[in-house]
């Protein structure tokens, strides 16, 4: 079965640590990792790490991905740069295709006014409502929530982020996907028998 790539964005200011899980364990399910940033210019990450992009974001189209990724940078909090990216999670969201923001692009979406009706979750509840958003009673103290074809995560949450992921797409489910999280959340060796036996 062919899958439709799932985009991830990268711009400067990019947090590395938070998709991770998320990329790799997509790819090995068969899912290309396509990235996409502002332009095809070249963006560098907080680690230092520099990215060429796959496309820029203009010539990314809903029908065309499984999944758009916005992780956390800098920038979400330091102006509008990024404001292209969030409404393109309009777009996608409108066309039923999932969306998944972690850390500061949380802000990124409820400044777009797309957390206004759906539950979600971020670092925390202050700071949503530093943007002036207007769906504080829609706030979820949570690792990660998922409401319809949207996941929200803060960011020390990247594996429960890319847990929201897997079940969303039905990457892993049931047990398997708890034995996924608690392997590389919790550490828990007994979990590594269970993901053993189902990719058996």
């Amino acid at each position: 079965m062919t899958r439709k790539p799932a985009h991830l964005a990268v711009y400067d200011t990019f947090a590395d640590w938070e998709t991770g899980h998320t990329t790799a364990h997509l790819a090995r399910a068969g899912y290309g990792i396509r990235t996409v940033g502002p332009t095809r210019e070249p963006v560098t990450t907080l680690g230092g790490v520099r990215i060429q992009p796959d496309l820029a974001l203009d010539d990314l189209r809903p029908e065309d991905s499984s999944l758009l990724i916005l992780t956390g940078a800098d920038l979400w909090d330091s102006g509008d740069d990024l404001a292209p990216f969030a409404r393109t999670a309009r777009a996608f969201l409108d066309a039923g295709v999932p969306v998944a923001a972690i850390c500061g692009a949380t802000a990124g979406l409820a400044r777009e006014g797309l957390l206004d009706d759906r539950d979600h979750t971020s670092a925390v509840s202050f700071y949503l409502a530093a943007t002036g958003y207007g769906g504080g009673e829609r706030y979820v103290d949570a690792d990660a929530v998922t409401d319809g074809n949207l996941v929200t995560a803060g960011p020390t949450e990247p594996v429960a982020f890319a847990r929201e992921v897997f079940r969303l797409l039905g990457v892993y489910e049931g047990e398997v996907l708890d034995a996924w999280y608690r392997l590389f959340h919790d550490s828990d060796a007994a979990a590594y028998a269970v993901l053993e036996k189902a990719a058996r």
